[in-house]
């Protein structure tokens, strides 16, 4: 593998000197063609990590991931990457794996690789957490979450909500089931159940609820208990992946869907289309998302100043797995 030291030698310049140029230093013209001649020549990859603790800025975008098994971040991933592709950026990603002191390890060492910007894809946080992001000297943009003082893009989580209730209640379904997860995560745990209580509330139907995790097996499992009991006609899951846990439950008890029951999520993933039956969801569009989310930080990042709040919408999608109440 070609150095540094060995580029320089054949240049016949100061190892300084080439550094300077691979940060777009002070270089005379003639020494700048002669080291990108040798470059050519010899292959010569710089270390993009190297050059980036140097330079005040570089074209490295960091984001941190709340785990990786996760459909929706990898839409939002493979938004970002695209995009930061075509335009000459370099991802470095982190993963919290859930863990909110992960998460501030991540913020911590990005910043010391003098990182252009920092896109966090946002599930848990705390006030520490917080307050770390609101003195970072590096821009970032939340994704998922809502931070009050910090530029953030969201989904719009309580009319996701509503809808599906809309559509339940449209069915003529009265006594409803939603399972949700933890109150921690804001958007999912929080704003799309109440979209949906509220709205189920104000119709003067009536909703139990249910806690579980955003893991499909957890879900199931659960769902071997409480089904055989379940009064309610309609289940909403806070999550595809939940709804297809339940679905799975369902079919080891010999339960029918939308027979016994009508299902649906959140997510639009693509797994829901292969459960049987399909399962009706609102659709959030995580791929798109993470194209604008670059495009945010892109401009954070030059102009120093976003709209701090910006939403994504979403789009109700009626399958099988939901019925006309008889």
């Amino acid at each position: 593998m070609v150095t540094l030291n060995e580029i320089a030698k054949r240049a016949g310049v100061a190892k300084s000197t080439v550094s300077r140029f691979l940060n777009n230093g002070p270089v005379s013209d003639e020494t700048r063609e002669k080291i990108q001649k040798i470059i050519d020549e010899t292959g010569y990859v710089p270390n993009q990590f190297a050059q980036s603790l140097k330079a005040q800025r570089s074209n490295m975008i960091g984001v941190i991931l709340p785990r990786f098994d996760s459909p929706s971040t990898n839409q939002v991933l493979r938004g970002i990457d695209e995009l930061a592709y075509e335009q000459g950026y370099q991802l470095v990603l982190t993963n919290s794996n859930l863990d909110s002191q992960r998460e501030k390890e991540n913020l911590a060492l990005l910043e010391r690789q003098k990182v252009s910007g920092i896109i966090w894809i946002a599930s848990l946080f705390d006030e520490t957490l917080v307050q770390q992001i609101k003195q970072l000297k590096v821009p970032i943009l939340v994704i998922g979450q809502q931070i009050e003082g910090v530029p953030c893009l969201v989904h719009q989580d309580y009319q996701a909500g509503v809808k599906i209730a809309e559509h339940a209640l449209s069915l003529g379904h009265r006594d409803l089931l939603y399972v949700g997860v933890t109150e921690d995560d804001n958007a999912v745990g929080v704003l799309r159940r109440d979209g949906f209580v509220e709205t189920v509330h104000q119709a003067g139907a009536t909703v139990s609820l249910l806690e579980t995790d955003f893991s499909r097996k957890l879900a199931y499992e659960q769902a071997l208990t409480y089904l055989p009991d379940v009064k309610a006609t309609y289940i909403a899951a806070a999550t595809d992946q939940i709804a297809i846990g339940i679905a799975n439950a369902a079919q080891d008890l010999k339960l029918k869907i939308p027979e016994d029951f009508s299902l649906s999520g959140f997510g639009g993933y693509s797994e829901s289309d292969y459960a049987y039956p399909r399962i009706t969801t609102v659709d959030y569009p995580f791929y798109e998302l993470g194209k604008k989310a670059l495009e945010l930080l892109k401009k954070l990042i030059v102009t120093g100043s976003i709209p701090l709040l910006q939403t994504m919408g979403n789009e109700l999608h009626v399958k099988p797995s939901t019925r006309q109440l008889d």
